[in-house]
């Protein structure tokens, strides 16, 4: 069923399927762009295509760790910037965040598929301050859900970053990429 999340019959499928749902959209669009134009940041903020699939991508490897009780590098301090999150380095391309964000999400899928109770504890970490002080820990159903939010609310920047760059949007994006047959509209075409 092009551009939805397909039907689920459980709540684990639900979750993992809106969660690929919105990846789907994030990475589409980064369809057709060149170098250049995944690094261009055409809106009043600083995040770019390339960018953004390249947090989605340490954001979902950073939360699959938690999952697991991985110990993770040192965060950033609250008064340190973020904003090297959010750009390709001179050194990174978006073939390589598209593949790290590939990656990530395989590995996910991989680690909730072997979870069997979504109300699994996962510890909080302390001393964090975008963490709350007084939540000790959260489930896996919560840490899918926030997945799914924090993926879906960069996918929309996405969309408005994509749409500035070149006037494309997600459906004919999706429809071209994914070729799908009989499109109810004009599946995208780049600019000349």
């Amino acid at each position: 069923m092009p551009g939805f999340a397909p039907p689920v019959a459980d709540e684990r499928t639900a979750l993992t399927a809106y969660l690929a749902h919105q990846r789907r959209a994030l990475r589409v669009t980064a369809y057709g762009l060149t170098e250049e134009q995944a690094r261009l940041t055409p809106s009043a903020s600083e995040l770019s295509i390339g960018g953004l699939i390249k947090h989605a991508a340490r954001c979902e490897a950073f939360w699959t760790d938690l999952i697991l009780q991985r110990p993770r590098e040192v965060q950033r301090s609250a008064d340190e910037s973020d904003a090297d999150e959010f750009t390709l380095a001179p050194d990174e391309t978006l073939a390589g965040a598209l593949a790290a964000h590939a990656a990530a999400a395989e590995r996910t899928d991989a680690v909730i598929a072997g979870i069997p109770d979504l109300g699994r504890a996962v510890p909080v970490p302390q001393g964090l301050p975008w963490f709350p002080a007084e939540v000790r820990e959260w489930s896996v159903r919560w840490v899918l859900l926030h997945l799914i939010e924090e993926t879906a609310r960069h996918g929309g920047h996405a969309d408005v970053i994509r749409e500035s760059i070149d006037g494309a949007t997600l459906y004919p994006l999706l429809a071209t990429a994914e070729r799908w047959p009989d499109p109810w509209f004009q599946p995208w075409n780049p600019r000349p």
